[in-house]
């Protein structure tokens, strides 16, 4: 139900009505002013979060490069350290190689983890074990260049070893090689002196050689009386006679002689029977060992001896020359022949 204005009292001025629209209009602009302010405040707030924002990310950024400077700065010192260690030798060369392979590897990993904005720590905890990588790296080089430098001291040491070695050897062999020109020389010196005395000797024993005379060679026969009679038809010859006479040699020594005699038959072989007494005896003048037919020892005391020796092997004997030779000391003392026809 509308409600009923009173009547105003008589008498009494009616009061003025307040004005709605301008209260309406103070409350709405009351309410902007707060809600402007509260804008303000808001966008206040979101700048001051984002200039924070911007100071953290700006830190981080700032960080990031000083970590990937660091990491730049220790990568290439620590690669120009490992170059620094190389020699020239091919396994040391090698194992530098591998170990900056490896740091790049490791320099590459952590460039991205800090690209990606990740944990610092975790960079900073990945550079530090970059740093001990490259420590123990160049500890090893270290050993490595030491136990070569070692090995090369022994090598030198060994080198010098076998060239004093050698040296000696050549030493050595130049004075075997003057020993054995000098021992080669008294081998010839020797050589010659044994040709010498050798020769001398055989001069001697050949002119102390008992030369024969009278030496005779016959065929005989045996008649049955036991008596040999001369005989020159092969085909009754039953013996041959050999007689010769010892000279007398002044430079002869007196005692034991012996006299090889050679028979020699037509066909030129030597007519020799162990059984008979034969052998064989070394011709001086020729060198070469001949056999022998017949041999007797007789006791010289420089004067002349008749020696008679025979031989009857039983055998017919065959038509023809036969040479006789007789022998002393290696010598040829004397020779005759003989034909039985």
């Amino acid at each position: 139900m509308t409600p009923t204005t009173p009547p105003t009292p008589p008498g009494k001025p009616t009061p003025a009505r307040p004005d709605n629209s301008k209260q309406r209009l103070i409350a709405i602009a009351a309410i902007v002013i707060v809600a402007l302010l509260a804008v303000n405040a808001w966008l206040l707030f979101k700048y001051t979060e984002s200039n924070k924002e911007q100071a953290v990310m700006s830190t981080q950024l700032d960080e990031s490069a000083k970590l990937q400077e660091e990491l730049n700065d220790k990568y290439y010192a620590a690669k120009t350290e490992l170059e620094s260690m190389s020699t020239g030798n091919a396994e040391l060369t090698a194992l530098i190689e591998q170990q900056k392979a490896e740091l790049k590897e490791s320099k590459d990993r952590i460039a991205s983890l800090i690209r990606k904005g990740g944990n610092m720590d975790a960079a900073r905890a990945e550079i530090a074990q970059l740093n001990e990588k490259v420590a123990s790296y160049l500890a090893e080089l270290n050993q490595l260049r030491e136990q070569n430098a070692l090995l090369a001291d022994e090598n030198n040491q060994l080198t010098t070893e076998r060239n004093d070695l050698r040296t000696n050897l050549d030493m050595q062999l130049e004075a075997n090689s003057n020993l054995n020109q000098e021992r080669a020389m008294l081998v010839s010196d020797r050589e010659q002196l044994t040709q010498t005395n050798s020769t001398l000797s055989q001069k001697v024993t050949k002119a102390a050689t008992i030369k024969v005379a009278a030496l005779e060679a016959v065929g005989q026969k045996i008649r049955r009386s036991g008596k040999p009679v001369t005989r020159n038809d092969a085909g009754s010859v039953e013996q041959l006679a050999i007689t010769f006479k010892t000279t007398v040699n002044e430079i002869a020594e007196r005692g034991d002689e012996t006299f090889f005699v050679r028979i020699v038959n037509p066909q030129g072989e030597t007519l020799a029977l162990d059984q008979m007494g034969s052998g064989a005896f070394k011709n001086l003048a020729t060198g070469e060992n001949m056999r022998y037919t017949l041999k007797d020892d007789i006791s010289y005391d420089r004067q002349e001896n008749i020696l008679r020796l025979l031989w009857a092997p039983g055998q017919q004997f065959a038509e023809g020359k036969y040479q006789v030779e007789v022998y002393n000391k290696g010598f040829l003392a004397g020779a005759t022949s003989l034909v039985l026809k």
